[in-house]
């Protein structure tokens, strides 16, 4: 081959490169303006749903991702790649993640069906994954709780969601459960009604359920009672401890020698 037919060839070839790179880019471009307003369009509906935000981040993250492989993919075919190789490198390396992220998978899974569901939201007091506590944050695969000794766990949503869950911020109010065991010198009708006019004045004890003072169980040296007070949950402990000195204090002023 001579130098003036080389040229020739390489000037047509390096023509047609040139083309379908300018044509690649092109479509890139064009494809990459596509994917972006595919994404703004679908984040948009989704708004309107009342999505959690970071669930809403995902996936159109994973949209835009998903999109963006088969952009490569078909700009790779139109240069004459063969994409056959490539996608089952895709299915290999996805059958690969899933299997060493499997604990990762089910915990996102998990924390798709909080977001959803709604079982509780940040600041609820719950029980979840064994673990009780004011809910700190929701995240994609694990919830973070801060116990009310201060100490903050967090728990895979996975755990959370294949147990039982506890929302003690549900419902306006809680019960306090208490118990005062009577002496048998002790009567236990008046016994009841002081404990009832007792409980009316221990601060943020709710009027409207009116609190129980009722005979639980009897035993050898006395009927025990039930003290049921109920208030909000942020005042839990307060009237728990409260309730408790009351007992304690009222019962020394009746004589019983075993409060």
């Amino acid at each position: 081959m001579d130098l003036k037919t080389f040229i020739v060839t390489a000037t047509a070839l390096a023509t047609q490169f040139g083309l379908k790179l300018l044509g690649a880019i092109a479509f890139w471009v064009v494809g990459q303006w596509l994917i972006n307003f595919a994404v703004r369009l679908v984040r948009s509906r989704l708004k309107s749903k009342v999505i959690e935000p970071s669930l809403l981040q995902y996936l159109t993250s994973a949209l835009s991702v998903t999109l963006t492989i088969i952009l490569i993919v078909a700009i790779l075919g139109f240069f004459g790649i063969s994409t056959t190789s490539f996608a089952a490198l895709l299915a290999g390396a996805g059958v690969a993640i899933g299997a060493a992220w499997g604990g990762l998978l089910a915990n996102f899974a998990a924390g798709v069906f909080l977001m959803i569901f709604r079982p509780f939201k940040i600041g609820d007091f719950v029980t979840a994954g064994e673990v009780t506590g004011t809910v700190q944050e929701i995240g994609l695969f694990a919830t973070t709780i801060n116990t009310p000794e201060n100490v903050l766990t967090i728990v895979g949503n996975h755990k959370i969601s294949a147990g039982n869950i506890q929302n003690f911020s549900a419902n306006p109010y809680r019960r306090v459960d208490l118990v005062a065991h009577l002496d048998h010198s002790i009567s236990y009708n008046s016994a009841i009604r002081l404990l009832k006019e007792k409980l009316c004045q221990i601060p943020n004890v709710l009027t409207n359920p009116t609190p129980d003072v009722e005979i639980l169980e009897l035993s050898p040296t006395g009927p025990v009672l039930a003290v049921r007070p109920y208030c909000s949950n942020e005042h839990y402990w307060q009237v728990y401890f409260d309730t408790n000195r009351m007992i304690l204090e009222m019962f020394g002023e009746v004589g019983d020698p075993a409060p």
